[in-house]
């Protein structure tokens, strides 16, 4: 194991903030940093872990000139951190992280690799589509870092909870295409509304960014998506901090499924 991937393990296990790599390596860019969530990724499945599908980043184009980024990031998903809502009501411990936020965001599980990034296209390859919440953690202080950096520390995928699946049927992809590029999400902590979104931030749809996902992991080469892949599609909401004692609730208005619940602990 390289000294970086064993120092971001380390920094997780032990809850212990590390300085990013690019602020000690100007030259640290995101091939160095997919090179490094690999090795973190082999280290785990060879500990007897599985990776079940990826996570995406920077899903909004909008940020991408300031950022220096021309795509999605992405990172691996994993057995033991995504797990399901039961009636779309889930509990999750957070005592093991550092400084976890919350984002609601759209899951997909594929049936297969989609054969191009339109659309409908990806909702031919999709099994299901839930609603779910990414917990993202940070080992670098004040979460102040750049792409290629949170990239390299596991994408900062800590737990995706994934509502009740909502089941892709043939005769309603065209129907599903376009409440996908025109839904609305409310955040709410305890009961008090903290945040809104609307599908159309992530990449002008969820569906879309499965696609571009599927064509820049082709274009920088390796793993690409595969049938079962479960994807969570980047934010619809600023990422907001939790604490244990918190419920959060996400309602979306224009695609089902409605709501989803997580009690933080």
């Amino acid at each position: 194991m390289t000294p970086l991937a064993a120092e971001l393990l380390a920094a997780y296990a032990d809850r212990r903030l590390v300085t990013p790599p690019s602020a000690r390596d100007a030259a640290f860019d995101l091939a160095a940093a997919y090179a490094v969530e690999a090795e973190i990724a082999q280290v785990r499945r060879d500990s007897g872990h599985q990776t079940v599908g990826w996570k995406v980043g920077s899903a909004n184009p909008d940020n991408w000139a300031a950022l220096k980024l021309d795509t999605v990031t992405w990172a691996h998903l994993y057995d033991d951190t995504v797990r399901y809502a039961d009636w779309n009501d889930a509990t999750l411990s957070i005592a093991s992280m550092l400084s976890p936020k919350i984002e609601p965001e759209i899951v997909f599980k594929l049936a297969r690799p989609p054969a191009s990034g339109d659309a409908v296209a990806v909702l031919k390859a999709t099994e299901w589509i839930a609603l779910g919440f990414e917990i993202i953690d940070c080992v670098f202080p004040g979460w102040k870092a750049q792409p290629a950096d949170f990239v390299a520390a596991r994408g900062v995928h800590a737990a995706l909870v994934i509502g009740e699946p909502v089941y892709v049927e043939p005769d309603e992809i065209a129907k599903r295409a376009g409440e996908l590029a025109d839904f609305s999400v409310r955040l709410l902590k305890n009961n008090e509304l903290v945040a809104e979104g609307v599908g159309a931030s992530v990449f002008k749809s969820p569906a879309l960014c499965v696609g571009e996902l599927a064509a820049a992991m082709k274009r920088r080469g390796g793993e690409t998506l595969q049938a079962g892949d479960v994807i969570t599609t980047g934010s619809l909401t600023t990422a907001m901090p939790i604490a244990p004692g918190d419920t959060w609730i996400a309602s979306l208005s224009g695609i089902p499924p409605s709501a989803l619940t997580l009690r933080v602990k």
